[in-house]
Formats: structure tokens, C-alpha cells, sequence
């Protein structure tokens, strides 16, 4: 099994900045896709931003810019550095991965992390 677990989230003033980390752990053979979702009260979840096993990220237009995604596959973990937040950022953020498992090496799982609440308010 996988587990993701995310840590960074918290209370932070307009204009602030936070970094969220989300480390995966488990029997994991290796990871394609580590991306960044969403959900703000009352919103379906929508994806934030995503990043290839490659190194190739891609952002949603309302992020571009001020968040940053990346990853260390040395450690299994996908980081979101996030700048000039602003109110409407606020929601709680859920890491995903696209894993296979050392023992079915031929199949992507889906897993996700619990989630980190952030609220950006003054």
C-alpha cells in the first residue's frame, strides 16, 4: 500500500506565502504524475497545479505565476511553494500520485493524500 501525506498548511495573511510538502510512502516502484487539487467550501475539487516524472509541469490559470510545484523522487515527495496568496486560495489541498507498486509494477494506482487546510485571510 501508499500512503501521501501532506503538511505545510495553515493561516496566512493576503500577500503571504506557504510551502505545502507531501511525502509518499510505501511499496512504491515508481511514480509518474504528482499533482496538487483543490476544494474550497462549497467548489468541486479542481487540479492546482501537476508535475511529470519528467519534470514537466503545467498550471491552473488562476495559480500561474505566484505557485511553484516541483518534486525530489529521492525522497518520494512533491512540494507547492505557494506566493502572493490571496483569499481565493483558500481550500484545503490534496497531493495525488499515480504510483505502481513493486508488486504490480504493470499498473498506475491512484492515491491521495488527507488533505492541508489553507486560509488566507487578514
Amino acid at each position: 500500500q501508499v500512503q501521501l501525506v501532506e503538511s505545510g498548511g495553515g493561516l496566512v495573511q493576503p500577500g503571504g506565502s506557504l510551502a505545502l510538502s507531501c511525502a509518499a510512502s510505501g511499496s512504491i516502484f515508481s511514480i509518474s504524475v504528482m499533482d496538487w487539487y483543490r476544494q474550497a467550501p462549497g467548489k468541486q475539487r479542481e487540479l492546482v497545479a501537476a508535475i511529470t516524472s519528467g519534470g514537466s509541469t503545467k498550471y491552473d490559470e488562476t495559480v500561474k505565476g505566484r505557485f511553484t510545484i516541483s518534486r525530489d523522487d529521492s525522497k518520494n515527495t512533491l512540494y507547492l511553494q505557494m506566493d502572493s496568496l490571496k483569499p481565493e486560495d483558500t481550500a484545503v489541498y490534496y497531493c495525488h500520485a499515480i504510483v505502481r507498486t513493486r508488486s504490480s509494477v504493470l499498473t498506475e494506482y491512484s492515491y491521495w493524500g488527507q488533505g492541508t487546510q489553507v486560509i488566507v485571510s487578514s
